[in-house]
């Protein structure tokens, strides 16, 4: 009679493997088409760097995807109409939203460098409004909370972001939203997991 709980205790783990396993890993170098590698080169000539890795290693299956993906990703690092730290905080808010831990542990380090409170990530992290933030810091939170999970924004949501951070800085804003829930989407399609010396995961929230 014990041999039933076991072979439902296996049944779990080979579920949770499953998963867990990455659909979309990377594509070798053999096995890519001739778009593939061109994508692979023009995101190397333009980044100076190898495409490796999730979101760009799931996106070269479309290789027209890879350079407008990435020329969006170098506008948000470089010619953010937000501040750095309005700009992190926002990625944050969208990987915490669709749990993409891939993001979020990129992301973290860059949130701490840009300025960003720990108390703020931590709490982003955790499902809940932060207690203390500077007032462009909690209009962009409201604001992107607000569209992520609404659709939308309120009148008075969108007067206040629009006092503060200017039409450009609205459209950056809600940019910022639908750019990084459609890598986080891609990737959790994917079953992308995170990098091997990830040291930030988020845990799911209840259903």
């Amino acid at each position: 009679m014990k041999i039933l709980p076991a072979l439902l205790a296996l049944g779990l783990v080979c579920t949770a493997q499953a998963m867990a396993q990455d659909r979309m890993p990377p594509i070798p170098a053999d096995k890519m088409t001739d778009a593939q590698k061109k994508a692979v080169a023009d995101y190397k000539s333009i980044r100076n760097t190898d495409l490796v890795g999730p979101p760009w290693s799931v996106l070269l299956r479309v290789p027209d995807l890879v350079v407008p993906s990435l020329q969006l990703r170098l506008h948000n690092l470089q010619n953010s109409a937000l501040s750095p730290k309005l700009t992190e905080l926002a990625i944050l808010i969208a990987a915490r939203h669709w749990t993409n831990s891939y993001e979020w542990n990129a992301h973290h380090t860059l949130a701490v460098k840009a300025g960003l409170s720990t108390d703020i990530i931590n709490a982003v992290s955790d499902g809940r409004r932060p207690d203390r933030m500077a007032d462009d810091e909690a209009i962009l939170h409201d604001f992107c909370m607000e569209l992520l999970n609404n659709g939308s924004v309120s009148d008075a949501t969108y007067e206040r972001a629009l006092g503060k951070f200017g039409e450009a800085g609205v459209v950056e804003a809600a940019g910022l939203q639908g750019y990084y829930s459609y890598l986080a989407m891609v990737m959790n399609v994917a079953r992308s997991p995170s990098p091997a010396n990830a040291t930030q995961k988020l845990t799911p929230f209840p259903r």
